[in-house]
């Protein structure tokens, strides 16, 4: 039986997406999460698990930022990245990062079965349309997010949820009061993070991070940072 994890926060699309699936893997065992602290958890629960279908816009995954801890945490699983984009650069960025696929919202269920039946056939696979262009020789721009991402990669996983809220434009004492740590063990994270980032002030965390989201955070967020705050 084929044990798959369906992480996409979208109760709709998760179970259209799961509808195809099942269309295709006649014996498959589906677990949902709808977050990336519960697609973590998941994993833990179910380390037997054969394939990760994860969507990149998930509460508590900032970008780019959550597939690459995911890969850390879980070198073996096959990570199946499922998004709305369509642009080229983001698909090239997942696949660097240590996707396995990816697959386009708009994709139709056979495609989606052709991307899953390669994945678990330890194959990667992107829209066949787009495959010359997401795999062309890498330039200096994604050479510099490779490097970004394995300093990233470096974190441990409360150092990436502190860096996360600090993406968000959180306090110390916002961060500490949600994770129930002292505002010490944050500031204690918070220079470790700045160590394995090769970074001095939480500005330019801010900015290293914007490397690797999506969508870059609303600029408020950078100016409520300084060292001040540190």
């Amino acid at each position: 039986m084929t044990k798959l994890i369906v992480a996409d926060d979208h109760p709709l699309f998760r179970n259209a997406l799961i509808n195809a699936i099942s269309s295709s893997f006649a014996t498959t065992a589906t677990i949902e999460t709808d977050s990336f602290e519960t697609t973590c958890a998941a994993l833990e629960q179910h380390p037997d698990t054969d394939m990760l279908l994860f969507d990149l816009h998930m509460p508590g995954n900032c970008g780019f930022l959550g597939l690459i801890q995911l890969r850390k945490n879980f070198p073996t699983l096959p990570i199946v990245v499922i998004s709305a984009s369509e642009e080229i650069d983001v698909i090239r960025r997942v696949m660097a990062f240590g996707a396995s696929a990816y697959i386009p919202k708009s994709a139709s269920p056979a495609d989606i079965a052709t991307a899953l039946n390669q994945v678990l056939a330890g194959e990667l696979w992107v829209p066949q349309h787009l495959t010359k262009q997401v795999f062309q020789q890498a330039n200096q721009d994604s050479e510099r997010d490779l490097d970004l991402a394995a300093r990233v990669a470096q974190l441990t996983q409360q150092q990436y949820k502190v860096l996360y809220y600090l993406t968000e434009g959180w306090l110390n004492k916002q961060i500490a009061y949600d994770l129930e740590i002292s505002e010490a063990t944050v500031k204690a994270h918070i220079t470790a993070i700045f160590r394995k980032l090769g970074v001095t002030n939480r500005t330019q965390v801010v900015i290293q991070a914007q490397r690797l989201t999506l969508e870059p955070p609303v600029n408020k967020a950078i100016a409520e940072f300084s060292p001040t705050h540190r």
